[in-house]
């Protein structure tokens, strides 16, 4: 088989070149897939056709591709790229697929894909876990939600991003599986901030804490990570606490429309506005640490 035959040929559109966005899409230029690009940002589309991306110029420059890729900050942001006007949903071609890939409300994905579906657009939601660093490696944990043949249609391009893609139901279940990923991540590491504050107010060295916890019961990737960032007083953004605040928001209302109690995500989702309305939105969502530390009375742990 000659190279030419093991190249994808074909065109992706891919729009929202943020954080997320430019790792993922340089992943899929460097897969062979054509690529075809748009962003509010003339910098990072600049980015995108340096790595051997075209650029389309508008939404409707990348309706041209075959399958079109959004991957945009919340739910208004998708729902004007798509249902607005001069918005993906008119200039798609029937029989097309978009792929949602931004993590947004599981209720107004379900209303996306109806809308799209009428008009011959096929729409499956794939939104993504492991943060920036999985999305440079192309190591992403992939949650779907849609019609399994379209996914199954996908799977080439979402591998050339993710190195795990669950199927998890119909339209707008990859969402859901996202909202009670950032639940439980969430969760975990205001049990971490807890716990190591819990061990310094009481004149313990939290690192042999962590490193304790480490072998036991208690061990967790919340801990592992977010735990050595607490110990550096390391709060640089690698998920921001205004992303997080977000996602818990997706969470409880879908939780409000299903009669879900979600106790604890109430809680943390306010925690994480007093760290937001503290002007400290941009640091990690590991900083609960520095709110859990100032409510104690202690001042942040030195590196």
């Amino acid at each position: 088989m000659t190279r030419e035959e093991t190249v994808p040929q074909e065109t992706i559109g891919f729009v929202g070149l943020g954080v997320m966005g430019r790792p993922m899409a340089r992943n899929l230029i460097k897969a062979g897939f054509k690529l075809i690009v748009h962003d509010q940002s003339a910098s990072a589309v600049a980015n995108a056709v340096a790595a051997g991306a075209q650029d389309g110029g508008s939404l409707m420059g990348v309706a041209e591709a075959e399958v079109v890729i959004t991957m945009l900050p919340d739910t208004p942001d998708v729902e004007t790229v798509l249902l607005g006007p001069q918005g993906l949903r008119e200039s798609m071609r029937r029989g097309s697929i978009l792929i949602d890939m931004s993590s947004i409300s599981p209720i107004a994905t379900r209303t996306f894909a109806h809308h799209l579906a009428e008009r011959g657009i096929h729409m499956i939601d794939a939104p993504v876990s492991g943060g920036y660093q999985a999305a440079e490696a192309g190591t992403l944990s992939i949650m779907v939600g849609g019609d399994a043949d379209v996914l199954e249609r996908c799977r080439p391009i979402l591998g050339s991003m993710g190195t795990t893609i669950n199927h998890i139901g119909a339209a707008g279940a990859g969402q859901v599986c996202k909202a009670c990923n950032q639940v439980a991540v969430a969760i975990g590491i205001q049990a971490v901030a807890e716990a190591m504050t819990l061990a310094r107010k009481n004149g313990v060295d939290p690192a042999r804490v962590r490193q304790a916890l480490l072998g036991g019961f208690a061990q967790s990737r919340a801990l592992d990570l977010h735990g050595q960032r607490v110990l550096d007083g390391n709060y640089k953004a690698g998920f921001r606490v205004q992303l997080q605040r977000k996602d818990l928001k997706i969470a409880l209302d879908t939780g409000g429309a299903s009669g879900t109690p979600l106790p604890a995500t109430a809680l943390v989702q306010q925690l994480y506005g007093v760290l937001d309305a503290t002007g400290r939105g941009d640091l990690d969502n590991s900083s609960l640490a520095l709110l859990m530390e100032e409510m104690a009375g202690l001042g942040q742990a030195s590196a």
